[in-house]
This record gives structure tokens, sequence and C-alpha cells, in this order.
């Protein structure tokens, strides 16, 4: 067999491993922006509620002055409102102290074909 196909083999496997390997860096950045985006979605989320959890505040405030009724459930409200805003934004940060390393997949399995590619030493011959 000429050398000329042997390199060919080896040139189509580099670029076969290479081709697989982008493929999953590929993957990982698509996880990564779709976590990314639930992560600005949820904090939003969270900063509305307690948008809405200062401005039932404040008019409770108003309102504490006014009838008696109506002071309960305006301050429910603001409670519920409040709580919501608190679990999602725990929730958030719980997930983002929990994401994978960005790129772990990728960057483990280019470790695992440089030490694939690594020359194995005969164990029986002295060392020079």
């Amino acid at each position: 067999m000429p050398i000329s196909d042997s390199l060919r083999r080896v040139a189509s496997s580099f670029l076969a491993i290479f081709k697989t390997r982008f493929e999953l860096l590929t993957l990982e950045l698509e996880e990564e922006s779709t976590r990314l985006f639930s992560y600005l979605l949820f904090s939003l989320l969270a900063l509305f509620f307690l948008c809405l959890a200062i401005l039932l505040g404040v008019l409770l405030l108003v309102v504490v002055f006014w009838d008696t009724h109506r002071i309960g459930i305006i301050a429910g409200l603001s409670g519920v409102f409040g709580i919501l805003a608190l679990i999602i934004g725990l929730s958030v940060r719980r997930c983002y102290l929990n994401k994978p390393r960005l790129l772990d997949t990728t960057l483990s399995e280019l470790g695992k074909d440089m030490d694939a590619l690594k020359p194995v030493r005969d164990e029986g011959a002295p060392d020079e």
C-alpha cells in the first residue's frame, strides 16, 4: 500500500474526529445559549413580581388609613407577589450556581483524543 493512501486515511480520520468535536462544540454552545435565555426570562419575571409587590405595598400604605376591608386583600396580594419573586429569584440563582461548566463535554472528549494519540511506551524497555 503506497504511503499516500496511508496519509489520506490518517488525514480522513483526523478530519472525522475534528468534525465530531466541532459538532459537539456547536451543541454545547446552543445548550448554553438556551440556558442563559431561560435565566434572563425568569429573572425578568422575578423583577416583574417584585415591582408588583412594591406597587401593592405602596397602595397598602395609602389604603391603611382608609376603610378596613381593603387592607387584607392588598396585603395578601403584596405577600403573594413578593413570595413569588423570592422563589423565582432563588430558583434562578440555584440553577446558575449548579450549571455545568461551559464546553465541559467537548474538553473532556478532546482530552480523551489526546490521550489516545500519545505514543505508548514499552513498559519493559529501559529508559534512555
